[in-house]
């Protein structure tokens, strides 16, 4: 298969801003997150530690997303002690690993927790990437019961005559609908 520089660039539609390296795969073996640098190749602080790559669980997100899941696990952290807990845990955990890779003359260091909010929860993407990175995370963990298990029948790329590109014939698997 293709260099996975080349595979997440079609995945996501773009040239990546920054080095890839794929902390996580799909049973097809095609990459589900990679890890993004404090610092884009342009310099450009950068907060969000884990870049989700997959088409799969990027749709499913973005329906959990457009339902109002955000605002359901803002109000979840703030009426679960236990959750909140654990979401603060996280948070701080991100914190700190991304801080300890930030040059420390870096001009202009990236803030925030997990995708580069302050508070609460901003993005269940990010969440979820950091999640599907072997990482503690309970939004990342309960969004994972909603859009599991990413099941393509075939690739969502393919390499044609040496280019690898969007799979056309790729189309969503159906999935039964777990609720956590």
């Amino acid at each position: 298969m293709a260099q996975d520089r080349d595979v997440v660039a079609a995945q996501i539609g773009r040239e990546p801003r920054s080095t890839v390296q794929v902390e996580g795969r799909c049973h097809l073996a095609v990459p589900v997150v990679i890890a993004v640098p404090p610092h884009l190749d342009d310099g450009t602080p950068f907060p969000t530690s884990f870049w989700l790559t997959c088409p799969l669980a990027s749709r499913r997100i973005g329906r959990l997303e457009a339902d109002g899941g955000v605002k359901a696990y803002e109000e979840r952290i703030a009426n679960d002690e236990v959750f909140a807990a654990q979401h603060d845990a996280a948070t701080t955990r991100y914190i700190n690993n991304r801080n300890a890779l930030v040059d420390p003359a870096a001009a202009h260091p990236p803030v925030g927790g997990v995708g580069g909010t302050r508070l609460g929860v901003k993005c269940l993407h990010a969440h979820y990437a950091d999640h599907a990175a072997g990482n503690a995370n309970p939004v990342g963990a309960d969004v994972a019961n909603s859009i599991e298990p990413l099941d393509c029948a075939i690739s969502c790329v393919i390499e044609v005559e040496g280019t690898v590109t969007r799979n056309p014939d790729w189309s969503e698997p159906h999935h039964a609908h777990r609720s956590s």
